[in-house]
């Protein structure tokens, strides 16, 4: 025995500390945990008889980045002075960091208990034996480090060359020769491939995420076992998937970095990711990519200008004005922010106000953005005009492709349901049926198989439902297209994020000014490819209507003037759910107003009827026949008659009624004889019997 033991010493108790540093070295290294349990007969030998063996650590580093509650319990006990001794078989086994080593090696010389490895026993109130114990310290925390350092650069070498390949991304398998290569999966394949083409459709992350959650359609995720799964995606899936440069066919390593944070006294471990320029290895066209690397360049150009801010005009969003993002101030060069007005939103107007939002700076200039759309728009249009016949035509090809992907998406996950509902009943049939506890869950788990079957199979009932049985358009029947491109332009149920993908397509942005005595708005058009044009627009006064009625509404007030008060056609405008300009409710004043405004006469009911106009009821009165009748005759095209709104009045001309189609209608009417239905004596009744 050590003479540095002492009686006290052994009155404690003393403490086994063991500890491996990861689960790989806990579930193979069973020969190293052996012999650290061995240092139990040491300590018995040495004299003590009570012994505790901590191994709560089993499995966890001593670098000093984790917590490890079974050498905190330790320290504790050393600090309450319950402990005679501390034993390892390595005093590494300990800490391999100076903070938690110096710290043990301090409270045991406060409180006198030595440290006992298979060599030697450590008393740290001894000057030699503490000098000792700083010395392996530092040696450990030292070949810890050597230890990382060797293993380090020979990853970064692999990495360097290619050839480390940790973790495979889902569609694709690690190989034995650490390649990889796609998954088998046909449908794995075409749900990640289905990603690429919908962003480049759609422009933007969000929208690409918005569009299978429409479309009730999964994606693969890697689960913790490394098996695939299908989950409904999220905004971080569609977004790992778009940004990985796997996809793109290149090896990327060095992505990311690790970062070390203190929270109190406890280390916590984070990552971030860095810039391109300062990952490890980037080699492209290293395996087979779902895209090609060009446009995998391309998706990362359009993700990076999405962002606002630096220069980047930024996602396209729902707003109806048309150059938010690319109208920037030639005055102060920041961006024009959208203000949208009135009762419906529907009041657009462009303001230079970020100086004044952030650093209190006057405002610059503020214009009306509608007449500055309107002619963007005409621009645009002389554009790509020579082009409408051959883009009409790819957007007709592009809206039956998009159906066919749904239809596709929806065909390969019914594939892989009906195989797990096959599989499910192998499994069931092949179990003993008198074994209830397992073939009941068998039974429990091949019906949530057939539900999911029969699911997928209504859903694509559904989609072939809505889908338009019409074929799709030949570039003939678009020859006058290019005439009637300025009318698809501006109609009303034009998606507005289409028409602003198009002028970032061809725009690069548009600097505005104003003229104040001239009394106009200049706009200088930067295209892309370098060329620019400037336009000079009269700015809207104080005062000056910048909505105006619908040309369709003035003129349906035309026509229904001549049977309509002003009352009357307040009423059929609303029923209809017409608006005026300003998107208010028509009222007999506004239709005044709207008559004045656009030389309509009003209604007069001498001169109405001294002209022939009459309704429908009046028309049927004077012909003798019914309504219906007179309807009808209309709809097969026997009579001329005027409908100018759906949820309205007819209207006919009195030279209408008296043609020879009109004499020939009211001759077939009435010679048409029709006799009621009379009872019959000694009829029998569904009366039934009460007894």
């Amino acid at each position: 025995m050590s003479e540095k033991i002492k009686p006290h010493h052994l009155g404690r108790k003393a403490v086994l500390y063991v500890r491996q540093s990861s689960a790989h070295q806990v579930a193979h290294n069973q020969e190293s945990r052996k012999l650290q349990y061995a240092m139990k007969k040491r300590l018995e030998l040495l004299g003590f008889h009570e012994i505790e063996i901590i191994d709560e650590d089993l499995g966890r580093s001593a670098a000093g980045v984790v917590k490890r509650s079974g050498f905190e319990r330790m320290v504790a006990d050393v600090c309450l002075a319950k402990v005679g001794a501390v034993a390892a078989r390595e005093v590494s086994r300990f800490a391999r960091n100076s903070r938690e080593w110096q710290q043990l090696v301090e409270v045991c010389r406060v409180v006198d208990t030595l440290l006992i490895d298979l060599d030697t026993v450590y008393s740290p109130r001894q000057g030699n034996d503490r000098l000792l114990l700083g010395l392996k310290g530092s040696l450990n925390e030292y070949e810890l480090d050597l230890l990382r350092q060797r293993s380090w650069e020979a990853r970064l070498q692999k990495a360097r060359r290619g050839e480390l390949v940790v973790v495979a991304p889902v569609g694709y398998l690690k190989t034995e020769d650490q390649r990889l290569e796609k998954d088998a999966d046909r449908r794995v394949q075409e749900a990640i491939g289905l990603v690429f083409r919908k962003v480049l459709q759609v422009g933007s992350v969000r929208q690409t995420l918005l569009w299978f959650l429409e479309q009730g359609l999964e994606l693969p995720v890697r689960e913790r076992n490394g098996a695939t799964g299908w989950r409904r995606p999220s905004y971080g899936t569609v977004y790992r998937i778009l940004t990985n440069p796997v996809y793109g066919g290149a090896y990327a390593y060095g992505k990311t970095e690790t970062t070390l944070r203190y929270e109190g006294s406890q280390p916590r471990k984070g990552s971030r990711r860095k810039p391109r320029d300062k990952w490890l290895a980037l080699i492209p066209e290293s395996h087979e990519g779902y895209i090609s690397w060009e446009k995998f360049e391309q998706i990362q150009q359009m993700i990076s200008q999405n962002l606002r801010g630096g220069g980047r005009s930024g996602a396209v969003r729902r707003g109806a004005g048309l150059l938010g993002g690319v109208l920037r101030c030639r005055r102060c060069g920041h961006k024009l922010l959208i203000h949208y007005a009135g009762r419906g939103h529907d009041l657009l107007r462009y303001s230079c106000r970020r100086g004044w939002l952030d650093n209190g700076e006057p405002r610059c200039i503020a214009f009306g953005g509608t007449p500055v759309d309107e002619a963007i728009g005409r621009e645009v249009i002389r554009v790509v005009q020579p082009g409408a016949v051959e883009a009409a035509v790819s957007a007709s090809q592009e809206e039956e492709r998009k159906q066919d992907e749904v239809l596709e998406a929806l065909k390969r996950d019914l594939e892989a349901a009906r195989y797990a509902a096959s599989r499910g009943w192998k499994q069931y049939d092949s179990s003993d049926p008198e074994n209830r506890l397992v073939t009941g869950e068998l039974e429990r788990r091949w019906n949530q198989t057939l539900q999911r079957v029969d699911e997928l199979e209504a859903r694509i009932a559904e989609h072939l439902g809505r889908r338009d049985p019409t074929p799709a358009p030949r570039s003939e029947e678009f020859a006058d297209l290019a005439a009637d491109l300025e009318a698809v332009w501006n109609a009303p149920k034009v998606d507005v994020r289409l028409k602003k993908r198009i002028v970032r397509t061809l725009i690069h942005e548009v600097f505005a000014d104003l003229d104040s005595s001239a009394g106009e708005i200049i706009l200088t058009i930067h295209w892309k490819g370098g060329v620019h044009t400037e336009l000079r627009l009269p700015r809207r006064r104080r005062g000056q209507a910048s909505h105006h009625t619908s040309k369709e509404i003035v003129a349906a007030v035309a026509l229904l003037v001549r049977t309509c008060c002003d009352d009357v056609i307040a009423g059929v405008l609303n029923r209809n759910g017409l608006r005026t300009g300003r998107g208010n409710r028509w009222t007999r004043e506004r239709v005044v107003s709207l008559r004045s405004w656009n030389k309509i006469p009003r209604h007069c009911p001498e001169k109405g009827k001294a002209q022939g106009w009459m309704n429908l009821t009046e028309s049927a009165h004077f012909l003798g026949i019914s309504p219906k009748t007179l309807r009808l005759a209309v709809d097969r095209g026997d009579i001329e008659g005027e409908h100018p709104l759906n949820d309205g009045p007819w209207i006919f001309a009195r030279r209408a009624l008296e043609t020879d189609a009109a004499v020939k209608l009211v001759e077939r009417a009435r010679g048409r004889s029709r006799t009621p239905a009379k009872p019959i004596d000694g009829q029998e009744n569904l009366e039934f019997s009460s007894t």
